[in-house]
């Protein structure tokens, strides 16, 4: 089974990639973008077949240039700064990024799990229900919840919802 881990230099990438090869697992295909930080050393010692950077690697997907090689996605990748103010930038690459790995995904009944976020909840006046008949009522206070809640909506308005299979991470600084 191969497996494509968006974010796998991230925290939480890093540690599904982890646990992954805990499994015996590492026909993996790392999708990051490493920029100038630190966050390579996430990758230390964890066993994957290739490292793409995520523009190149949606171009491979999309283009048709892995064939049928590809499993499964776990998309963990995302601008996850709460504090981020280029709602643009957020938008590419939190909610139409998702939205192509998610098409591709799905176009070829392939695995999509992906990582939503409890700033989709907002203050919680709705609760913190992912009942698909709550989720249009929410109101995220931040354009990165905001990002991230256009997608989940994304899924639910095309009835993708139950195909995939979303988790909401809490930010303790958000």
């Amino acid at each position: 089974m191969r497996i494509v881990v968006t974010g796998g230099a991230g925290f939480i990438g890093s540690c599904f990639l982890w646990q992954l090869n805990q499994k015996g697992i590492s026909d993996i295909i790392v999708v990051d973008h490493l920029g100038e930080n630190e966050k390579w050393k996430n990758l230390v010692g964890k066993q994957f077949e290739d490292y793409l950077e995520k523009d190149p690697f949606l171009k491979q997907l999309t283009t048709g240039q892995f064939g049928d090689t590809i499993d499964a996605i776990v998309h963990m990748g995302a601008c996850s700064s709460t504090t981020e103010t280029d709602a643009s930038y957020l938008m590419q690459n939190n909610y139409r990024y998702s939205k192509k790995l998610a098409q591709w995904a799905l176009a070829l009944g392939k695995r999509f799990i992906y990582a939503s976020s409890a700033a989709t909840y907002g203050i919680g006046e709705h609760g913190y229900s992912d009942d698909d008949t709550v989720a249009p009522l929410l109101k995220p206070l931040n354009m990165y919840g905001y990002s991230k809640h256009a997608f989940d909506l994304w899924l639910i308005k095309n009835n993708f919802h139950s195909r995939c299979a979303g988790i909401k991470f809490f930010n303790v600084f958000g």
